[in-house]
C-alpha cells in the first residue's frame, strides 16, 4: 500500500510528522490511528492496523503526537488535551485536502483521546478504541513512586519504555481534570471496543466501563491472548480485520462478509450473483476474495477479473521469486514492483511464435527493483524472473481436467 509523509500544524505550531497510507484503489473512507502514550506512528501494531485498513479501501492518517517520534515540539509540555487538540487539527487538515474524517481508531492512551475528540468532529461516523484506559488518570499508574516528586517539584524525569520522559505537574493536573465518560456518553457515533482479557497495562475493567457509558450502536471484541501493544502480527492482522468489517457497516463501505471457507488445499469458487458476474473465491479456510467484471461487461465491479487474477499470481510469483533469490544472495534489494497487463495479439506480432493468424494470449511484466544493485546483479535479478514457477507453467502445455461433482 502507499505510504506517503506528511506533516501539518499540531496544537503549538509545531510540525507534526505523519504518515497516509492509501489503498491502490480508490479511497472509499478516511481514518485516523492515534498511537498509545509515548509510542509513535511507526509502532508494529499502527502500521499493520493502518495497512490493512488500507487494502479494505480506507485511507488512514498516523501521526507523532507533539514531541514524539518525528514531530517537533516539546513532549514535557504536552498533556492529554493537547493530545486531543492534535486529533482535532488532525481531522481538519484532512478535511482541508478534501478528505474528511469518518472513522477513528485509537490504541491505549490515544483510544481515549479519540473518545474525547470523536463528538467535535461532525463528519466522524465510527470510533474504534483498542486496549483503552475509562480515565486518562490511569496513565499516572505508569509514573509509580515519581508522582511525590512531580507534585513537590514541579516535574521529574520518569523512565518509560527504556527512555526518560520529564512529566510535569500540569500533566497530572490535566488527566485528574478529565471527563472522558461524559463525552463518550454524548458523542454520538458508533463505537467498537477492542480489548484483551488477559491486557496488563490496562485491565478489561476498563472496557467494561466505556462500554456502560456508550450508546448504542456499540459492540464489544475480545482480543483473547494479545498483550497490550499487539506486538503479534496475527492479534493485529484480527483487529485490523475486526475493524475493516464493523466499520464497512458504518461507513457504507461496499465490503461483503467473506463466506464460510472452503477445505484445506481447494480454491473452491461460488457464484454470488446470478444477475451479475460477481464470484466468492475461498482458499482454503482461511482466505476469501472477490472476482468480478467491470460495469462495462455487465459485471458490478466489486472484485478481480478472471484475467487479473491470473495476471496477479504471474505478479506475486516474479516478485516472490526474485525476493528469494536476492535473499540467498545478501544482495541489497530494498522492493520489488511488478507491474502485469494482458492483451490479446496477433501470432505474428509475437517475436518469438511462429506466425500465423490466430491471436495468443500476451502478458508484458515491467518489473521495479529499487535498492543499491549493480548492473550485474540487476541483470541477473531480471533473468530470474522468468523461473518463476507460474511463468513457466504458463508457457507450458497445460491439461485441465474438468469432471462433474
Amino acid at each position: 500500500m502507499p505510504s506517503d509523509k506528511l506533516t501539518f500544524k499540531g496544537h503549538s505550531g509545531a510540525d507534526l510528522a505523519a504518515r497516509f497510507d492509501t489503498p491502490n484503489g480508490p479511497i472509499l473512507a478516511t481514518a485516523i490511528f492515534a498511537h498509545c502514550f509515548t509510542c509513535s506512528k511507526d509502532i508494529l501494531a499502527a502500521k499493520r492496523i493502518s495497512q490493512r485498513l488500507a487494502s479494505a479501501g480506507i485511507a488512514v492518517l498516523r501521526f507523532d503526537f507533539t514531541g514524539l517520534g518525528h514531530s517537533e515540539g516539546e513532549f514535557a509540555n504536552t498533556h492529554f488535551s493537547s493530545n486531543v487538540e492534535d486529533l482535532r487539527l488532525a481531522a481538519k487538515f484532512l478535511e482541508d485536502q478534501g478528505k474528511p474524517v469518518s472513522l477513528l481508531v485509537g490504541h491505549s492512551l490515544g483510544g481515549a483521546a479519540v473518545l474525547k475528540v470523536a463528538g467535535q468532529i461532525p463528519s466522524v461516523k465510527a470510533v474504534v478504541t483498542i486496549g483503552a484506559p475509562s480515565d486518562p488518570e490511569h496513565v499516572a499508574a505508569n509514573f509509580g513512586c515519581h508522582i511525590d516528586e512531580i507534585r513537590e517539584h514541579g516535574e521529574a524525569t520518569v523512565s518509560l519504555v527504556g527512555r526518560g520522559f520529564t512529566i510535569k505537574r500540569e500533566f497530572l493536573d490535566d488527566i485528574a481534570s478529565a471527563e472522558l465518560l461524559p463525552a463518550i456518553a454524548t458523542m454520538k457515533k458508533a463505537l467498537l471496543i477492542l480489548h484483551a482479557p488477559m491486557d496488563a497495562t490496562v485491565s478489561i475493567d476498563n472496557a467494561a466501563d466505556i462500554f456502560t457509558a456508550a450508546k448504542h450502536p456499540k459492540s464489544f471484541v475480545t482480543l483473547d491472548n494479545a498483550d497490550h501493544l499487539l506486538t503479534k502480527a496475527k492479534d493485529a492482522e484480527y483487529a485490523a480485520s475486526v475493524i475493516a468489517t464493523w466499520a464497512s457497516r458504518y461507513l457504507d463501505l461496499p465490503k461483503p462478509a467473506a463466506p464460510i471457507g472452503a477445505p484445506e488445499g481447494i480454491v473452491r469458487v461460488d457464484e454470488a450473483d446470478p444477475k451479475g458476474f460477481k464470484q466468492d473465491i475461498s482458499v482454503g479456510p482461511r482466505h476469501h476474495l472477490l472476482a468480478d467484471e467491470p460495469l462495462a461487461y455487465g459485471g458490478t465491479d466489486l472484485g478481480l477479473s478472471p484475467y487479473q487474477l491470473v495476471s496477479s499470481g504471474l505478479g506475486a510469483c516474479t516478485s516472490m521469486t526474485i525476493r528469494m533469490y536476492a535473499r540467498r544472495k545478501k544482495w541489497p534489494l530494498e522492493h520489488v514492483s511488478v507491474d502485469v497487463t494482458h492483451n490479446k495479439i496477433h501470432a505474428a506480432d509475437c517475436d518469438h511464435c511462429n506466425g500465423g493468424d490466430h491471436k495468443i494470449d500476451q502478458f508484458r511484466r515491467i518489473i521495479t527493483l529499487t535498492g543499491d544493485l549493480d548492473e550485474d546483479q540487476l541483470a541477473r535479478l531480471m533473468a530470474i524472473a522468468d523461473k518463476c514457477p507460474v511463468h513457466r507453467t504458463l508457457e507450458s502445455e497445460i491439461e485441465i481436467v474438468t469432471q462433474m461433482a
